[in-house]
């Protein structure tokens, strides 16, 4: 996971379960039960990025990352390597054939110190 996510659901009150019992309702338990909440610098953070001065911000952010992920999949594609991803989301996977995510992770660790393991985000990560 990423920085300090915030986010929000809105469960009309008219939605129903096939019983006739209210989905607002289990949900509302469900969210006070299992989640404490976002932190007071996360909820400021959100409101933050919600005003205009956020939201350019944030699209600077975003375009800088986006820049770093077409140039990562440009690179990789030029050399013959399958890459996925970094058009809708700037994760890149990148296909390291006859190797584990875990062993890519640790030869990319200790020559540039930057990465994460494909793995860490599922087994559809891996391979």
């Amino acid at each position: 996971m990423l920085g300090s996510p915030v986010g929000w659901t809105v469960v009309p009150k008219e939605l129903l379960f096939s019983n006739g019992f209210l989905v607002a309702r289990d949900f509302n338990w469900i969210v006070c039960t299992c989640f404490n909440g976002a932190s007071n610098i996360s909820q400021a953070g959100g409101l933050a990025c919600l005003s205009p001065e956020g939201l350019g911000a944030m699209h600077q952010v975003i375009g800088f990352y986006k820049e770093n992920t077409d140039i990562i999949t440009e690179t990789f594609s030029s050399l013959g390597i399958k890459v996925y991803g970094g058009k809708n989301a700037l994760y890149v996977w990148v296909h390291f054939p006859g190797q584990s995510s875990w062993d890519v992770f640790s030869q990319i660790l200790e020559r540039t110190h930057v990465t994460t393991p494909g793995s860490s985000f599922g087994p559809a990560g891996e391979g």
